[in-house]
Order: structure tokens, then sequence, then C-alpha cells
């Protein structure tokens, strides 16, 4: 069974501050990968936040990690070093932007949802290529999809 999962935390648990802005936004959390399907080509990573108030967001949700490109044969994406490429969050930067979720606004504890797509070809976008562009480009190419979440509330 295609399953995504963590060392650091467990499915719907508390993710460790050291992957957050209140320790450091940029360290990307350990993630394991298991049962990739046969058929995939290659592998897409996107975590989002789909807790953001709609006045910051008007689609409600912040795009924290875009990685395409994937070899099928990853096992694991090591702590703090992407595998793949990557693509632009939603802060216009390349790369990992751990949670940080505003304290005075609720909800104060967000979800982070990682989902992980097989697909049956690896993706003609350039390195730093949004999540628009990389759904776009995965339609009609998705063979499986897998989610892990976590959640964080800044103290």
């Amino acid at each position: 069974m295609f399953s995504l999962s963590s060392p650091a935390f467990e499915n719907g648990g508390k993710i460790p501050s050291k992957y957050t802005c209140d320790e450091d936004r940029f360290l990307s959390p350990p993630l394991s990968i298991s049962g990739v399907p046969e058929s995939a080509a290659s592998l897409a990573l996107i975590m989002d936040d789909p807790d953001v108030r709609k006045e910051k967001h008007p689609s409600g949700v912040f795009n924290h990690w875009v990685l395409f490109n994937l070899p099928p044969d990853t096992a694991e994406i090591p702590e703090g070093k992407p595998v793949g490429t990557a693509g632009t969050n939603g802060r216009g930067e390349m790369g990992y932007r751990g949670p940080c979720p505003p304290p005075e606004y609720e909800p104060s504890e967000h979800r982070y949802i990682f989902r992980l797509y097989a697909l049956d070809e690896v993706l003609n976008l350039p390195s730093g290529a949004t999540k628009k562009e990389v759904l776009a480009a995965m339609e009609g190419h998705i063979i499986a999809i897998t989610e892990f979440v976590g959640r964080y509330r800044r103290v």
C-alpha cells in the first residue's frame, strides 16, 4: 500500500518545533515513503496548510512545500535534504517553509497536509515551478495519492 510517514511525528500528531518558524523554518522534516506503484515514473510532494484565514489567502490554503520529479525508488526524504526538483512555495521562495500559524487567530492550531503523488511520467517543468503549475502538469498522470497530516500550534 502506497504510504507516507515521518519518524519525527505520527500521522495527525504534533510537528516538532524544530521544523517550524519557532526554531528553523527552513529545516524540512524527514519523510518515509513505501509501497510506490511499480508503474510510477516519478513522485511529487505538496505540503499545504488548509487552515489559513481567508483575509490572508483568499483560497484559505497556504502552500509550504513543492517537490516534484522524485525518483520512484525514493524511500525517504532526509531531514533538511529535499529530493527531486524544488518548486516555489506560497511565499514565492524555492523549498520548504515551516509551519508558522499566527497565535492571535483562530484556529491557533493548523493542520499541515503532506500529499504524495505517484505519477506515470516525469514532469516537464523547470525548477521553481509553482504548485498550480505542478498540479496542472500532473493532471491525467496520477496513479496513486497518499496523505500524511501534522498539526502545529505556536506557544
